[in-house]
C-alpha cells in the first residue's frame, strides 16, 4: 500500500511537471511565442473562457492561427481581426483560443505621473525598467489618457499558411495608425521571458484599446500626450 501511494504521487507531480501553464507570481504564461514564429506552433494552447470573468484579470497574446489579437482588460476579452487595410472590428468574445498567451491579477495600482522625457515606447520601457529595478519576477502595467499617434497591427495570416520564421508569422499583418485619441494600453513586463511573452528585443509586450473600444491591437510605436501610468502595489 505505502508503494501505491509513492506510485501516485509520483504520477501526479509528472504530471505538474509536464502541464504547460507555467505560474510565475501573480502572472502564468501559456506556450511561447518563438514556438509560433519559429515552429508554427499556431493552434490553440488556451482557451480563454477557462479564465474569464475575473475581475483585476488582465491578459494578451494573438488569436490562433494568427487570425487576429486578444486583450483582457480588467475581466473583459476583447478580440480584434482585420476586415480592411482601414477597418477592424472589436469584439467581446470569451469563446477564443490563443497559441500562446500571458495574463495575471490586480486589483491594488499605484498611479505614477510619467516625467516628461517619457515619450515613447524605448523611454517608457526604461523608466519602467528603472523605477521597478528590484522587481524579479514579471508583472503586468497600464496606462490610461490621450496620445497623440500610435501604431498598432492585427496579425491576420492567411488560412493555410506554414511558419517557420518570424517574417512567414507576420503574413497578411494590417497596421492602423491612431491620432489624437484617448486609449489604455495593457502591458507586461519581464527581464527573463524574451522569446516566451516579449520579443527578443524588448522587456515588454503590450496592447492598446481606444476608449470607445472601436480598436485594438497589438502596439508598435507610439507618441504620448497625457498618458499616466499605473504599477501593480505588492500585497
Amino acid at each position: 500500500m505505502k508503494n501505491f501511494y509513492c506510485l501516485v504521487s509520483a504520477v501526479i507531480l509528472l504530471i505538474s511537471c509536464n502541464h504547460k501553464e507555467n505560474s510565475t507570481s501573480t502572472i502564468k504564461t501559456v506556450a511561447a511565442m518563438k514556438d509560433v514564429m519559429w515552429k508554427g506552433e499556431l493552434q490553440g494552447k488556451i482557451n480563454l473562457d477557462t479564465i474569464s470573468n475575473q475581475k483585476g484579470l488582465y491578459g494578451l497574446g494573438p488569436i490562433s492561427e494568427l487570425t487576429g489579437e486578444i486583450l483582457i482588460n480588467d475581466g473583459t476579452i476583447y478580440t480584434s481581426k482585420v476586415t480592411s487595410d482601414s477597418t477592424m472590428i472589436v469584439e467581446k468574445n470569451k469563446q477564443v483560443e490563443a497559441p500562446f498567451f500571458v495574463y495575471g491579477n490586480v486589483t491594488n495600482w499605484q498611479e505614477i505621473e510619467l516625467p516628461k522625457e517619457v515619450i515613447d515606447l524605448k523611454t517608457l520601457e526604461k523608466f519602467i525598467d528603472e523605477t521597478k529595478a528590484d522587481a524579479k519576477k514579471p508583472f503586468v502595467f497600464k496606462l490610461k489618457g490621450m496620445v497623440d499617434a500610435a501604431k498598432i497591427h492585427i496579425q491576420n495570416l492567411p488560412k493555410g499558411t506554414k511558419v517557420s520564421s518570424p517574417k512567414e508569422a507576420h503574413q497578411g499583418q494590417v497596421t492602423y495608425h491612431l491620432e489624437d485619441e484617448e486609449v489604455e494600453i495593457i502591458g507586461f513586463f519581464s527581464r527573463k521571458h524574451q522569446g516566451i511573452f516579449t520579443h527578443h528585443d524588448s522587456f515588454a509586450h503590450m496592447h492598446l484599446i481606444t476608449s470607445n473600444e472601436e480598436k485594438m491591437g497589438h502596439l508598435d510605436a507610439v507618441q504620448f500626450q497625457d498618458l499616466k501610468l499605473y504599477l501593480p502595489v505588492e500585497n
